[in-house]
This record gives structure tokens, sequence and C-alpha cells, in this order.
């Protein structure tokens, strides 16, 4: 095999000079020579890295000649270190000691990363001597020396041969494999019996088992290549892509380089061009990571992004910082990474289907119906000439449609064709029948993700909406969102029409409900599409979206009222979250203020469902149960509010209707459970859900039954609907109650997730809070429960427990630069002083805002705790000793205090 990149090395004796490293050490007396030889290797190894290192700092963006520079210095040590073994170090070498060493994996490919492994086989005779092994041995022992991590396989023809027909990462070992040193004779002779027996006649079991392989390694990985901590090498979209493209052509075609593809007609120049440049931009990017990790490291992290964005000489632009910068033109050469894999495979398939083998990957249900002047081509969607789109442009809208409507997919040459004449969108982007066909297939329910992804790998998408254009491959610099913004965006549409076609109602069952009571579901998918479309511009991104949705609702064809309801949408599409997940929402001012920005019950279901959405379009896990439970009581007071039509109307109802229902629940006398209910204030009434108020109910009734000191009361249970514990205090209230609880949670290393505190009218505190472990888990243990209680108790009998000191951040929260802020509102309720926290999100903060709102001498009557990835938000509902709103004089000191507990 040849060597695919070393010719683009320059001035490579500046990296190493074998043959002078060579006369150096044969000038070495034999009693010295093993140390003194390994001596001179390191720091010609040492040298070599330094060199490359200069010019990858001199050079960022060769990627491939840095890789390339990797694998040469690689090379020569190798021969080197056999030479010293084989000649050298170890005696009595016969005629017929033949070994032949051969590069593997990136080191056969001859590109290796600066802390790549050294992969190599080592080809014996099928009888060897003890020789071979001893020679072997010296050999290994030397690079072991010098650090290197080797991989290392010794393998007679025979058994090469054998083990590549069953295995088949050997066999794509052996496919890449690259004659280094040693017996030429022997590795030229052992490729041509594997090329006979093992290749010939194989290459569809080959490329099916480099499919399922690269579909098994992307669901490793997360299956998008929009993940916003990228695997650069395994990822997809990553250099493992390309990779297997390489291998697939070399197996089937013979081709020793990528750019014989081309010659195939497996890519044409254009694509290859594309090839090319993803390739120098993913190895630059991978070099740059391994030596800013010190480590062979592919995991793209935040704590590396920021340092290969000012290595590679990105900066900063208004509205988008260096490293934002940097991560949308690495999402987009994953995106071409990933085009090219889709053309390379269609005419791959097309091809062996000419012969007869076509392999199908997954498609949409073919069938064949009216195709509006498209063709079909063996069951694929297609131009019937090359002229067909500049024709008539709004053709390139139409075929997705078609595709989406007939459940067809789109041959290969029909998307290169749309690629090609992507810009023609320009001329029809105000065409009527253009943005009816487009409207058509984002509320067309079915595949309508898949499809809004094929436009937007043709280009199609971004050239008729300029705005989502913008977006595409634009990350997020935040640990909250896992994909780039565009992929969330088709993420959330593909939600919205599973439950408008009915299959998430368990997961989604509120949504799914209200999605079949919605008057025009057009302005939902709209806004779906749009509500993250101003990222990345500066300013609040929901302003500025509601302004791009007045100018594309009109385009789109929506009627005036369609368009403000969407501009609403897209303005407010964090309302929701917001509210429910930082304010308290028992509190009457906030169902009022929630009410006077929604206005409608229709905006209510839309703004409902886009949320959700919204929400579980940010990535694996930020979709709750707890989250699920909030958005249902803040929609259900919401939507009682506005169908009564009185703020205070119901509110006594309300909480008569919850009392009963614990009744019938509980079954006490009428006596006993009227004594219950008058005790708990209605704000309890109105927060807590049945299965805890019955939970509470019987804790209360066990406590005060028990014959003792009257100390505190603690339960701590699973919550099903969280997937968090919930831990329930019922004790003597008395200052500073709730930091002590939180205090000892943390000590024990508990994170509350969110807290409600109720004082009953006799004076005793029944608090109930919702804790994960480290991990975000429920306590399952019986014995680490037990231990949290005693955490909790320790707390509260102590006389005031220090706050605890924060650990050192990590390298990847370090990464991130949040500025922390205290805000205060005297009218987010009525009764009470709202404070919202905003600070780096650690372990112990909240204990630590705890202890400081103790320190000033405020009672804490509820928190509410949000994590957006780095970022805490928590809010907390108080007031004075007396029960009234916090005076201007008490909110500085608190506001101090707070400050100086996120800063330290």
């Amino acid at each position: 095999m040849k060597p695919l990149r070393l010719p683009l090395v320059d001035d490579r004796r500046d990296i190493i000079d074998r043959r002078a490293i060579s006369d150096r050490i044969k000038a070495l007396a034999d009693e010295q020579l093993r140390d003194k030889a390994v001596a001179i290797l390191a720091d010609a190894l040492d040298h070599g890295r330094d060199e490359i290192a200069k010019r990858l700092t001199d050079e960022p963006g060769r990627g491939r000649v840095h890789a390339a520079s990797y694998a040469f210095l690689a090379d020569q040590l190798v021969r080197l270190a056999w030479d010293i073994a084989a000649r050298r170090l170890v005696d009595g070498r016969a005629e017929g000691d033949r070994v032949a060493i051969a590069g593997v994996g990136g080191t056969g490919r001859g590109e290796m990363a600066p802390y790549s492994d050294l992969d190599l086989l080592l080809l014996v005779p099928d009888h060897r001597s003890p020789w071979v092994d001893r020679a072997i041995e010296a050999f290994l022992y030397i690079l072991w020396d010098l650090q290197l991590k080797v991989g290392h396989a010794v393998r007679t023809p025979s058994e090469l041969v054998t083990l590549s027909r069953d295995d088949m990462a050997i066999r794509t070992a052996t496919l890449e494999s690259r004659y280094l040193w040693g017996d030429e004779a022997l590795f030229d002779s052992t490729r041509a019996r594997f090329q006979a027996e093992v290749v010939e006649g194989s290459a569809a079991d080959f490329v099916t088992a480099k499919m399922k392989e690269r579909d098994e390694r992307h669901e490793r990985m997360g299956d998008s290549r929009y993940l916003v901590e990228p695997n650069v090498k395994d990822g997809k979209g990553g250099l493992r892509d390309l990779h297997t493209l390489y291998w697939i052509g070399k197996y089937l075609f013979g081709v020793d380089h990528p750019s014989d593809l081309v010659e195939k007609g497996l890519f044409d120049a254009r694509e290859f061009r594309r090839f090319e440049r993803a390739e120098r931009f993913l190895w630059s990017v991978r070099c740059h990571l391994h030596l800013a990790a010190g480590r062979a490291e592919e995991r793209l992290g935040f704590d590396h992004q920021k340092t290969i964005a000012e290595a590679m000489n990105y900066s900063d632009r208004p509205g988008k910082s260096a490293v934002e910068r940097f991560m949308q033109f690495y999402f987009l050469n994953a995106k071409a990474v990933g085009d090219l894999t889709g053309v390379f495979l269609a005419q791959l398939d097309e091809q062996l289907g000419k012969r007869g083998r076509r392999f199908a990957f997954p498609t949409l249900k073919r069938r064949r119906s009216h195709l509006d002047g498209f063709a079909l081509d063996r069951g694929r969607l297609t131009v019937p000439r090359d002229n067909w789109f500049r024709k008539d442009p709004v053709r390139l809208i139409e075929m997705f449609r078609v595709a989406q409507r007939e459940g067809l997919e789109i041959h290969p040459d029909a998307m290169r064709a749309a690629a090609r004449e992507a810009r023609l969108v320009d001329d029809v982007r105000d065409d009527p029948r253009a943005n009816a066909l487009f409207l058509d297939i984002l509320t067309g329910k079915d595949s309508t993700d898949t499809v809004l992804r094929w436009m937007n790998e043709a280009g199609v998408f971004g050239r008729f909406v300029p705005d989502f254009g913008r977006v595409v491959a634009q990350m997020q610099f935040d640990m909250y969102h896992h994909y780039t913004v565009d992929e969330h965006t088709i993420r959330a549409i593909g939600l919205t029409a599973a439950i408008d076609r009915g299959e998430l109602v368990e997961d989604h069952p509120l949504a799914s409900a209200l999605i079949k009571q919605i008057a025009n579901p057009r302005t939902l998918y709209v806004a779906v599409l749009l509500h993250d479309i101003a990222k990345g511009r500066g300013g609040d991104h929901s302003e500025l979206g509601a302004e791009i949705a007045r100018e594309l609702g009109p385009r789109f064809g929506l009627e005036p009222h369609e368009t403000e309801t969407v501009a609403w949408l897209v303005l407010n599409h964090l309302l929701m979250s917001f509210t429910a997940q930082k304010r308290d929402i028992a509190d009457p001012t906030t169902i009022e203020d929630f009410v006077t920005r929604v206005q409608s019950a229709e905006r209510l279901r839309l703004l409902l469902i886009l949320t959700v959405v919204d929400i579980r379009a940010v990535g694996p896990g930020t979709w709750t149960d707890w989250k699920r439970r909030l958005l249902r009581t803040l929609y259900e007071a919401a939507e009682e509010r506005l169908r009564l039509g009185h703020k205070q109307h119901g509110r006594s109802e309300l909480v008569s209707a919850r009392k009963d229902r614990l009744a019938g629940v509980l079954g006490w006398p009428a006596k006993t459970i009227a004594a219950h209910g008058r005790r708990l204030p209605d704000s309890y009434w109105l927060a807590e859900p049945l299965d805890w108020q019955q939970a509470n109910a019987l804790q209360v009734a066990q406590a005060e039954a028990k014959i003792g000191d009257g100390g505190p009361d603690i339960v701590i249970a699973p919550d099903a609907d969280s997937g968090a514990s919930r831990v329930t205090v019922f004790a003597d209230d008395r200052p500073g109650l709730f930091y002590r609880i939180c205090a000892g949670l943390s000590e024990a290393g508990a994170n509350i997730i969110d807290a409600r505190i109720h004082t009953t009218r006799d004076g005793k505190a029944l608090d109930n809070l919702l804790i994960t472990d480290a991990q975000g888990r429920a306590y399952g243990d019986a014995r680490r429960r037990k231990r949290l209680e005693k955490a909790i108790v320790e707390a509260l009998h102590s006389e005031a427990p220090a706050p605890p000191s924060y650990d050192p951040l990590s390298a990847r929260a370090e990464a991130f630069d949040v500025a922390p802020s205290v805000l205060v509102s005297q009218t987010a309720s009525s009764r009470m002083t709202v404070v919202e926290v905003n600070a780096r999100d650690r372990a112990g903060l909240l204990a630590r805002l705890s202890h400081a709102i103790f320190a000033s001498e405020a009672v804490v009557h509820s928190a509410h705790v949000a994590t957006w990835g780095e970022r805490a938000v928590d809010t907390f509902y108080l007031t004075d000793d007396h029960g009234r709103k916090l005076s201007a004089e008490r909110v500085e000191t608190l506001k101090a205090a707070l400050e100086a507990a996120i800063s330290a």
C-alpha cells in the first residue's frame, strides 16, 4: 500500500534525520548500546514532536500535513528500533529468519495525531525460529522505553488470512496495512494471499459489516453529528466516517488514495474537494486537541474548545464569540461529512444495484403515485433531465414535498442536482407556490424531520429561509444545550409531528390532548421553526425572532392574525418554562402575571406544546417527570383562571376541593380531617400534589402520636413522578431551619432540586424538598437514606453550622463564564419578596445561599431550584419574621450577603 500522506511532509530531516541518528548509534560500543541508543531515540522523538508542534502553531489549518508528519516520525523510529534490535542486540540470525513490520490503523494510512497509538503488524514465517521471537521482544522493549503506546500483533501469513476471514476488525486492519521495514517480500506475498483468499467475492459482506459497525458507533457516540461536545475521531461526522468511505472504496475497487474515488464515480470533483476540506479541518482539530490535552483525547470538550479556537486563529465577532465561530465551522464540516457519506453510499448502492447486488439502507416507505413530473429510478424519486430545476426553480422545494407525500427516498443524482442548483432558490423565495409547498412540508406530519434534514443537507433549506441558514451548524457554548441550533430546531419540529400523529401519548399526554384542540396547527409548526432562529445575533433572541416571524409570516402565506400569534409565541417561548421552574405557582400573583401575558386559551395550548418540544429537543435527560408536573400544574391553574375569568374566583373552592379529595383518600373522621385542613395555609393545598399531601398527613399524625421529646421527624421516600427522592421534615419552626436542612443535605452530598416550606398555624414547620444524588438519581438504598436522615438531624441540632466551602471547579466548568447576579422583585408576589439568584452551579451553592438568607434574618417560604447546564437559577420567596415583605434596607443587606455567597 502506498503511503497516503507522507509525500505531503516538507523538510523531513528537520523532523528526524534517520541516517544521522543511525550513524550515531553505529558508533556506540556494544556494552553501552541499548541504554544510549534509547536515549538518542528519545531525544529524536522529543525534537520531532517539538518541530511538528511548532509547524502546527505556525500553520494551524494544515491538519493532513501535520498528521502525516507524526506518522513519518513514527516510521523512522520504528526502522531505527528494529535495526538496533535485529542487527546489534540479538545474535544468531539465520538465513530463514524473516520479519516484516507493517503499520495498521492510522499508522498504516500514514496519518497520526501527536499521541496516537503506534499500531503494528509483525509478520513472521509459518515456522519461526527463537531468534525471531527474541528480536521482536527486543524491538518492542525499545518502543516501550520511548513511552510509546504500542498496539501490536504477531501473525504468520496463514494466521492472518484465517483471522481476517472471521474477524472484520482484523480484516479492516489488514486492508490498510502498509509496509514499514523488514522483509518486504514476506509482506507483499501475505497481502497477495489476503487479496485472493479474503477480499475476492466478499464485497457485500464487508460493506454490510462496515455500515452496521458505523451505525453502532454512532449510537454509542450519541447518534448526532451536532452534539456540542463531539468526538472528533469516532463521532457522527468525524474522521472515522471518512475512513469508512475509504475502506469501502479500497475493498471494492482497490483504490490507494481517496482521490481515486472520483475516478470510480463515487464522488465528483466538487464533492471530493469537500471531502479534502473536511478531512484537513478535522485532522487539524484532532492534532490541536491532543496537544491541548497532553494525551490521546478525542472528545472535543468545552474545556478545550476555547484553547483550540484561539490556536486556530478564530476571533470574536458581534453576537458570536471566537469559540462559537470555531464550533460552527466544525459542525459545517461534520455536516459535509454526512452529506458526502450519503452521496457515497447512494452511488455505491446504485453501482451494486446495476450488478444485481444492491444493498438497501433504511429509507422511507416506497410507493408510486402522482409524481408531478418527477421520475422514479428503481423506487427512488429523481429528476427526468439535467435542466429540470433550472426550468422551474420551485421544483427545488417541490421535490422534497413529493418525496414526503409519497413516502419516497430521493435518488442521489437528484440530491446532487439540488445541491448544485440550490442558489436558484433565491429567485423563488417570495413565490407563493414555493412558500405553500414549504408550509406543506413543515406541517405534513409524516417524516417531517427527515425531509427537512434532506433539505438542509442539500443547502436548499438555508437558502429558502436565510435566517435559518444563519443558524445552521451554530452551537451554543453552554453545558445545557446538546445540539446545534438547526439540529435542535429540526428535532423540535419532528417531536411536534410525532405528538400530532398521536405517537407520544404516554410521554406527553397533556400535549397530545391539546394538539387536537388547537384551532390552527400551522401557527404551531411555524413557531417551532422560528423560536430560536435569531440566536447568535446579539441581543434578546426572542425579541429578534419575533421580528423575523412578522416578516416571514406573510411570505409563508399566513393570515395577519396567524402571523401575530406566531410572533407572540416566539417572543414568549421561554415564558412557561421560566414561570414553572423559577416561580411559586401556588402564589396567586404568579398565575395572574402569567395569564396577563398569555391572555387566551388558544395561546396557552400552543405555548404548552411549544414548551414541551423545546425542552425535550435540547437533548437526552432534559425532559423529566418533574418538569412535566410543573408545566401541567401551571397549565391547569392558568386554564382555570382564563376559563373562570376572575383572579380570585375559584381559589377557595379549589382549596376546599383538594381538602375533600385528601379526606376521601385518608378515610379519617370528619373532625380530624377538618382540624388538619385548618392547620395548614391555602398555599400548601395549592402547591402540593395529592400523594404528597397524603404522605405528609400520615407523617404528621404518626409523629404527634409518638411519646417522646417532640424532636424533628424526617421521612425520605422515592418520588415516582420526578425520579428523585422526597425529603419531608416536620419540626418546631425556628429561624434558620431551612438553612440547617440544606447544610445537612449538602454535607451528605445530596442535590436539592426543589423545596417548599410550609408553616402550620400552631408554629410547626412542614418542609418538602426534592433531592437527587450526585448522579442525578433518587436514593434507592435504605442505608444511604439513613445516612441522609442522620446528617439532617445533626444539622438541626447544631448551634449554627458553618456554610460549606466550595470544591475547586473542574476544567470543564472553568471553560464557562457565568456572570453572577441577584435580582429582587417586590411585585412578583402580593405577600412576599421574590429573590432570584443566578450563579455558576456547584455543590453547596444552595446551602451557602440559604445561610446568607438566614444571616440576614429573612424567612424562606419556598425555594425553586433550576439548573441550566453550568448555570444555576435559584428563586426564593421571603418575608421578614413578622410575615411581611422585606424592607428596602433589609433587601440591600440581603443582596450583599447573597452576592458574597456566590462570589466566594
